[in-house]
């Protein structure tokens, strides 16, 4: 089998064939050997620019190029442009270009490597050799383009919608299915018990499926381990990944429309011991509607919130794990402040809702597009406020500071356990402590605790031993946060579990915060140098800022929630 060299060095050696021996040398001849005496120097040139400017060279004349090769580019962008396709070995792609330095010309070369999940090199040619390939597009036959992707209507839901709201019998009615409706099945159940994840794992015996609702995954059913390489590929050839690889990580993504909803699903696989692991991430376009309000800040520290995002610059930083609940705060916060008067700008890892009337942009690592070089582009975009998807070093943490110093609001996440983490964490990374003392706004800490179904709670009776360390807790609300709690007084409420709420005992999911407010003070203490997380939360609690296991046990104690869902998060 040819390599890819061999099949290159027919291009290397490109030209017109000599004249026949004994031809005679006509008039006509004598001017065909100037004109290819001409070409040979045009070539020669290309050849030392192509050295000079630092890239490969090749010569197309004569070089054998397929229709489906030629055709990978589209003739409109490829004569545009002067770009073409002229080798596809594998996962080897070789493109030429008259001029390949422009940025058009290499991000065309990106995205074609990209699609075809190959290794894409650019050469430069002459335009001889542009002219011949170009001649080629005469031979691609005109193909319409497959629409690929899945549609599930109502209809499709309403036909499995009995059967995927009963989580505990997923099995029994997996069992009667064919791949296709398997496929169509699990999604229904996923958007009927409104999961945020559909887990689908290869193990030894069979083919686990698991549901991550409100956060907690939940196993729900069990596939035979037979049907598994029809269910793989049927899901692969829906999110446009390759269906003959199964040793590498792959990423895709289709679209469900429904009558009043648009959800993405982000589709993720990964070989494993015993086959590929396949996530699928539900992502409803109606999640995008929680509004300021609704995010389950109570209280003075809601006032406070609201005045701080108010604020024409500055930056607001919300903190905590993956998962709990950062992006959602800062979408309701944009949400609130859009309007258009307004210019926002995002840069979002990645970009996982569309929200109308602002500018999100996706961060890109293998085109070097980072948070802190997309950070500093955006601000020439004049924007009024900016967020950030995460702060996670030194430079985009100096640039998110600059900007808002000199008159942006910024909104941000970084990940400490606690608000008052998030300032060590900064000075931490290196941060110069007299740039952010004056920059920073706000910091918020917070988590997801799953909310009590409203059917089927009941009233419960703590252990004493429970009761007296949600008395301690509570106990320790400091005046100044202005909250009554009368500790002779507290009821609880625990999860029963019923059909309404599939059987968990809970239904949806409401943050718990605590704000962290800057004050001289708390800039003093940051101005000297020798900040610690307990130093900080001593201070924002003798403020008035409520912890986040404070919030959850108020809130357990109006019946949101549990007092163990608050321990399982806050502790």
């Amino acid at each position: 089998m040819q390599n890819i060299n061999d099949l290159l060095r027919k291009g290397d050696a490109g030209g017109a064939p000599p004249a026949a021996a004994g031809a005679k040398d006509t008039g006509g001849a004598l001017t065909e050997k100037m004109s290819d005496i001409r070409i040979k120097e045009l070539e020669e040139e290309t050849k030392k620019a192509a050295a000079t400017a630092g890239f490969s060279y090749i010569n197309l004349k004569g070089f054998p190029i397929g229709p489906e090769t030629i055709g990978s580019i589209p003739k409109e962008l490829a004569l545009k442009n002067k770009v073409v396709c002229f080798l596809i070995h594998g996962s080897e792609i070789r493109v030429g270009a008259v001029d390949p330095a422009p940025a058009e010309i290499q991000e065309i070369v990106f995205e074609l490597g990209e699609r075809l999940h190959g290794h894409a090199v650019l050469y430069m040619i002459s335009e001889k050799s542009f002219e011949y390939a170009s001649k080629l597009y005469e031979s691609v036959p005109e193909i319409k383009k497959a629409v690929k992707g899945v549609e599930i209507s109502e209809a499709d839901i309403k036909k499995f919608e009995a059967a995927a709201g009963d989580i505990k019998n997923l099995s029994a009615s997996l069992a009667k299915l064919t791949t296709t409706d398997i496929i169509t099945f699990l999604i229904a159940a996923g958007l009927k018990s409104r999961a945020s994840d559909i887990h689908i794992e290869a193990e030894e015996a069979d083919i686990k499926v698991r549901l991550r609702l409100d956060g907690v995954l939940n196993d729900v059913a069990a596939i035979k381990k037979e049907g598994w390489q029809q269910i793989i590929s049927r899901l692969k050839l829906i999110a446009g990944l390759k269906i003959n690889v199964a040793d590498q990580p792959q990423d895709g993504r289709f679209t469900i429309f429904l009558a009043a909803d648009k959800v993405d699903v982000r589709v993720s696989t990964i070989p494993t011991a015993f086959g590929e692991s396949v996530v699928m991430r539900l992502l409803r376009s109606s999640a995008t509607g929680l509004k300021f309000e609704d995010l389950g800040i109570r209280g003075r520290a809601y006032e406070q919130l609201k005045a701080q995002i108010g604020r024409p610059n500055g930056m607001i930083v919300t903190t905590g794990p993956t998962g709990s609940g950062k992006t959602t705060t800062l979408y309701a916060v944009l949400t609130t402040l859009n309007d258009q008067e307004t210019k926002i700008i995002t840069l979002e890892d990645p970009v996982e809702y569309k929200l109308p009337g602002i500018n999100q942009s996706q961060i890109d690592y293998s085109k070097d597009y980072t948070f802190a070089k997309g950070l500093r582009s955006i601000l020439r975009q004049d924007p009024d406020i900016v967020m950030v998807g995460e702060i996670r070093d030194l430079d985009t943490a100096e640039v998110a500071i600059q900007a808002a110093l000199t008159g942006h609001l910024v909104i941000s996440t970084i990940h400490t356990n606690s608000a008052s983490g998030a300032i060590p964490r900064f000075l931490s990374m290196g941060v110069k402590p007299f740039l952010l003392a004056p920059a920073l706004n706000a910091v918020i800490g917070q988590r997801l605790v799953r909310v009590l179904c409203a059917k089927c709670k009941a009233e419960a009776q703590l252990p004493a031993e429970v009761m007296e360390k949600v008395k301690k807790i509570l106990g320790e609300i400091p005046p100044a946060a202005d909250v009554k709690v009368d500790l002779k007084k507290l009821n609880f409420f625990t999860n029963k579990g019923c059909a309404e709420c599939g059987g968990t005992g809970f239904k949806g999911r409401i943050g718990i915060y605590e704000i962290m407010i800057m004050n001289q003070e708390i800039e003093k203490i940051i101005l000297s140098g020798a900040t610690s997380e307990y130093q900080m939360q001593d201070v924002a609690v003798k403020n008035g800022m409520i912890t986040m296991a404070q919030d959850g046990l108020l809130k357990a104690a109006d019946g949101i929630t549990t007092v163990e869902e608050v321990f399982r998060v806050a502790e």
